[in-house]
């Protein structure tokens, strides 16, 4: 639980609409209906929504990893432009790394644009160190990608690191103006 009034679900078919308009609205396009299709049906794939407080189908923000052998590689992390600054970044990525976490997977890793600092830094506080970079990752604009990794998700410390984070996410989420309302 993020908050009494935020609702983090998994997502499913009926959210497909809400999926696409938020990354028509973020990415512009990233992903097809096929290709979220393809992601809900796969049992190697998590696909998490948090929901408004004051709508049961705007979704606010969107998460999701897939799981390849003992690693959450997480593909997007998606927050409504309304609606970011708020901690809904950081309830996302908490929330994918403690799936990861209940999944029994040992580490977590992703790609993001290097020019991204609001990212970077997100992923920061969850202690993701920078292990490369993937030249011309990018294909709009052949933007570099920097490759970061998180691992240790399976040591005894890692659930310590995860009630710590889970008071920052809902401290954060406590301030912010989504559930104040």
């Amino acid at each position: 639980m993020l908050s009494s009034n935020l609702k983090l679900k998994s997502l499913t078919p009926d959210d497909l609409g809400a999926i696409l308009e938020l990354d028509q609205t973020c990415f512009g396009g990233l992903w097809t209906l096929e290709g979220y299709q393809r992601e809900l049906d796969s049992p190697n794939s998590d696909l998490l929504g948090i929901f408004s407080p004051h709508s049961h189908t705007l979704l606010l923000g969107m998460g999701c990893f897939w799981t390849i052998l003992e690693e959450a590689h997480i593909t997007i992390v998606a927050v409504h432009p309304l609606y970011q600054g708020q901690g809904l970044g950081q309830a996302l990525v908490y929330s994918l790394l403690k799936t990861a976490c209940d999944r029994n997977l040992e580490r977590a890793t992703l790609e993001v644009r290097a020019s991204n600092q609001a990212a970077i830094s997100l992923y920061q506080k969850f202690e993701f160190k920078t292990a490369g970079r993937r030249r011309g990752y990018y294909q709009d604009n052949g933007e570099d990608a920097l490759i970061l990794w998180l691992s240790d998700l399976q040591h005894p410390s890692f659930q310590d690191k995860l009630e710590k984070w889970h008071s920052m996410v809902v401290a954060k989420l406590e301030k912010s103006l989504v559930i104040s309302h």
